[in-house]
């Protein structure tokens, strides 16, 4: 697959997730095997740039390319600035948020709440394409409502102002991530359309991998929330697609030292307060579903240091490699996926 003058490793990329897809977890998902990631999102709203947390989004030091950057707005020019913003830091390819379903999102217009004013996505998409030089690509959704999907005249915009190529997911604002994901209208636009077509919604396993690019014809598949804690996703995924067959489950002593590795890049990239915050969520991905994880996860909550973080976290997992070698699940991860929400876009 080619995103403009980029040809892509494999057809499996990492969906923008706001406050998840920082550096390190995009960096770590690639080495698991993603072909492609894109950033978490970067308002176009220029009051926000000067501050730490749009700096780090904008810190792409040792990604590999091509580095893609989601930008999210409702104002044409706005985004346009955004776009050559990110292009002066190092994004070699600009996504466009028209999929977020957050209400803070949708309520300034932005996200999914675009999907509302066709004429606006037309301007904003010939904005964005005209202002820079690389290539331009749009996550967005089936559509605002159930019942009024238009996402196949929004790609069709989308393909005459020069997109790139087009990710989308398959649910409406209105299913936020609820219910399951629709794959019928994906088909439908790469049909139509001669730019790529990425498949996003509902990619919990390997073998659900291989369903949706069968049932859309899709170019690609983007994985988003699936692959919170379990950034070995991709490498089962690539190699179910490539010979048919499972890869035996991670050992347990793999996943520590993996774990441990993302615990220590969060710590150094967002400092003891903040790294042993952030990297909570992460344990909490990261051991759902395994024995004894709920008072292990209550009890990583009140941990004030990433010391102590640290510590119990490697002496959890040495628990259970003395249980088996291998993870044993008491809930299998994503059984209940598509009842819970993230930033997801």
């Amino acid at each position: 697959m080619r995103i403009g003058p980029y040809t892509l490793p494999n057809r499996l990329a990492v969906a923008p997730m706001a406050g998840v897809t920082d550096r390190l977890f995009r960096q770590l998902c690639r080495r698991f095997g993603a072909g492609y990631a894109v950033s978490e999102m970067i308002s176009a709203n220029n009051a926000l740039w000067d501050n730490p947390k749009t700096r780090r989004r904008m810190d792409h030091s040792g990604e590999p390319e091509p580095i893609a950057v989601q930008i999210a707005g409702s104002d044409p020019q706005q985004l346009a600035e955004a776009a050559r913003l990110n292009v002066r830091f190092g994004a070699q390819i600009i996504d466009i948020n028209m999929g977020c379903p957050a209400k803070k999102v949708c309520n300034k217009l932005a996200g999914s709440a675009l999907l509302q004013n066709e004429a606006l996505v037309g301007e904003i998409l010939r904005a964005v394409v005209g202002a820079v030089d690389v290539p331009v690509t749009l996550k967005t959704r089936l559509g605002f409502r159930n019942g009024e999907e238009n996402i196949l005249r929004v790609a069709a915009l989308a393909q005459e102002a020069g997109v790139a190529a087009i990710a989308i997911h398959g649910r409406t604002r209105e299913d936020m991530y609820n219910g399951h994901a629709r794959y019928g209208l994906i088909r439908e636009a790469k049909r139509m359309l001669s730019i790529p077509v990425i498949a996003n919604g509902d990619i919990v396993t390997p073998q659900d991998a291989d369903a949706v690019l069968k049932q859309t014809g899709a170019d690609a598949i983007m994985i988003g929330r699936a692959a919170q804690g379990r950034p070995w996703l991709f490498r089962e995924i690539g190699h179910f697609l490539a010979t048919g067959q499972m890869l035996p489950p991670p050992r347990v002593d793999e996943i520590r030292d993996v774990l441990l590795e993302h615990l220590d890049a969060l710590y150094g990239f967002y400092g003891e307060y903040g790294g042993c915050r952030i990297a909570r969520k992460h344990i909490a991905w990261y051991t759902k579903g395994l024995p004894g994880s709920n008072p292990f996860r209550q009890a990583m909550y009140q941990l004030e240091s990433t010391t102590e973080q640290k510590r119990e976290t490697r002496a959890y997992f040495d628990g259970l490699a003395m249980q088996s070698e291998y993870l044993q699940y008491v809930d299998p991860p994503g059984d209940d996926l598509h009842q819970e929400q993230s930033g997801d876009a």
